[in-house]
């Protein structure tokens, strides 16, 4: 049809209304009149407090129903088990305290009330002290990839050194836990992502009537409270991040970060056993050759199991997966592990052969899911295999155990995370730079085994109001292992006031006696508490 040149004019002003329109519609995501409306907030938990399952000591216990998608915030709900011993001067109270226990996978209710006597008065009195278990864990909804009869078979199955196809192995077996996940938990394993439980913490924050948070996080605790100044950064007043994680890496950059804790494990290994050979009488094995010893212990026990009290066989895989925790403990235990290693060269009793517990498994399950949902791994099996086989060959004492092992810690999340079937809604994807909150206090160990001290280094970086404190020790995390940085922390909760930049603490409790049995030994990785502090 032919355009008079009369409409010319009224074409023009229509064409150019249409790009107004269309720039705007870019600019704003929809044209003037066709905006939707934001969705509703998600509706604020109602609390009941009420006596605990096993009262006794002060707490009283509320369940918590928080959107299971926050896409969707007035739909489904899960409940959030939550626990809280109140203020003891109730005249001067400040305010709630957050503990937010390490994993994933361990219970924050049972954090809180194991740690509250470690704290000081100064924060008992000041702080009603509030903890609860994150969803997918214990009392909210525990995730159920694996049960206990198929993870028992893949550990008791597993070895210390292991052989020909072990890659193949993993990478199947993480193919093979990722579809359990989906099969036993699909409906909550996209929900369980740090993003999420970061939302869910605000919503308890509303619950308990509260306009800021005092937060303490160790470990995984402190990717958690990371998530949650970056997102909601005006609602935090303190804020202390133990054991820290570069978030970046961890979420974004998986297998270097990974790389640096397959590197950092066996460096604290490594740092053991040489005590051991310069300390040959008060570590007591290996005879002044305690690398050796424990290669050649390794491999004895993979091709002679001690068959323990529950029937199941200890391996070679046993002693290393035991060792990954206990070495958290510092110098203090090395004289115990030393005693441990020796019992189990000669086929005794020792915790470093106690196979993962049903107990285990619960944790394990949740810390793969949770950090599969936050992660996210470049797909492809040649990439997985070749960055695995990498990070094994830089961790020679324990990288081969653990990294081509059955799904269980940090270490080997690459073989089912890279193969990880769910969608990832609960995943934090912002910035981490905290922009506008308060000073947040990052403390890092300079011999962490498990979250390698340049992590910390890197989030006091990242965040714009990061403080860094560093503990010159070995082990993980410093809070209650040092009375230097416990003071330095405690002044910090209790009246905000930061240590001066660039501080040091090193005060390291030397390799106790083993007449004088710590409470730190014997480390088991369900059970998550503050330490009482030494003095």
């Amino acid at each position: 049809m032919q355009t008079r040149l009369a409409d010319a004019p009224r074409k023009r002003v229509v064409w150019g209304t249409a790009l107004v329109l269309i720039a705007v519609t870019a600019l704003f995501g929809t044209a003037p009149g066709a905006a939707t409306a934001a969705p509703a907030p998600p509706p604020v938990p109602v609390l009941s407090w009420g006596p605990c399952a096993d009262p006794g000591d002060g707490f009283e216990c509320a369940t918590a129903r928080v959107p299971l998608d926050y896409r969707q915030p007035t739909g489904r709900t899960i409940p959030l088990a939550v626990t809280r011993r109140p203020a003891a001067d109730r005249a001067h109270r400040t305010g709630v305290l957050l503990l937010h226990p390490g994993g994933p996978g361990n219970s924050g209710v049972d954090f809180a009330r194991d740690s509250y006597e470690a704290l000081p008065a100064s924060l008992r009195d000041a702080f009603d002290v509030v903890g609860y278990d994150m969803r997918g864990v214990k009392r909210s909804g525990q995730v159920e990839c694996w049960n206990d009869t198929e993870y028992s078979a893949a550990v008791d199955a597993a070895r210390g050194v292991p052989g020909p196809g072990a890659l193949r192995g993993a990478v199947r077996q993480g193919l093979d836990f990722a579809n359990a996940c989906r099969q036993r938990s699909g409906d909550l394993v996209p929900f369980v992502g740090t993003g999420s439980n970061a939302k869910d913490i605000d919503l308890l924050r509303q619950a308990l009537g509260e306009q800021t948070l005092t937060f303490y996080g160790r470990s995984f605790g402190s990717y958690v409270g990371t998530v949650y100044a970056a997102q909601f950064p005006r609602r935090v007043r303190a804020m202390v991040l133990d054991g820290a994680y570069d978030p970046r890496h961890y979420a974004d950059v998986p297998y270097t970060y990974d790389a640096g804790q397959f590197v950092a494990l066996d460096a604290a290994v490594g740092r053991f056993l040489d005590w051991c050979a310069q300390e040959p009488v008060t570590c007591g094995f290996g005879d002044g050759k305690p690398r050796q010893a424990f290669e050649e212990l390794k491999r004895a026990l993979d091709a002679d199991p001690v068959i323990t009290a529950s029937g199941r066989p200890a391996t070679g895989y046993t002693l290393a997966y035991r060792l990954m925790f206990n070495i958290n403990s510092g110098k203090e235990v090395w004289p115990y592990l030393g005693e441990a290693l020796r019992a189990a060269q000669a086929h005794r009793g020792s915790f470093l052969l106690n196979p993962p517990s049903p107990a285990s498994f619960d944790f394990l399950n949740v810390n793969m899911a949770v950090e599969c949902a936050d992660r996210v791994y470049p797909a492809g099996r040649l990439l997985l295999g070749a960055l695995v086989s990498a990070h094994v060959a830089t961790a020679p004492l324990l990288g081969p155990a653990i990294g081509f092992g059955p799904p269980t810690y940090d270490h080997n999340h690459a073989p089912t995370c890279a193969q990880w079937p769910a969608e990832r809604p609960s995943r934090f994807e912002g910035s981490y730079r905290a922009a506008g909150s308060a000073p947040i206090l990052v403390l890092g160990t300079t011999g962490d085994p498990d979250t390698p001290y340049q992590d910390a280094v890197a989030l006091a970086g990242t965040l714009d109001n990061g403080r860094l404190l560093t503990f010159a020790a070995e082990g993980h995390t410093s809070y209650n292992r040092s009375a230097c940085v416990s003071a330095l922390v405690n002044d910090y909760l209790a009246t905000l006031a930061l240590p001066a930049r660039g501080t040091v603490c090193a005060d390291e409790t030397p390799p106790e006696p083993l007449d004088r049995r710590t409470p730190a030994i014997e480390a088991d990785e369900t059970r998550d508490v503050i330490p009482a502090l030494r003095h």
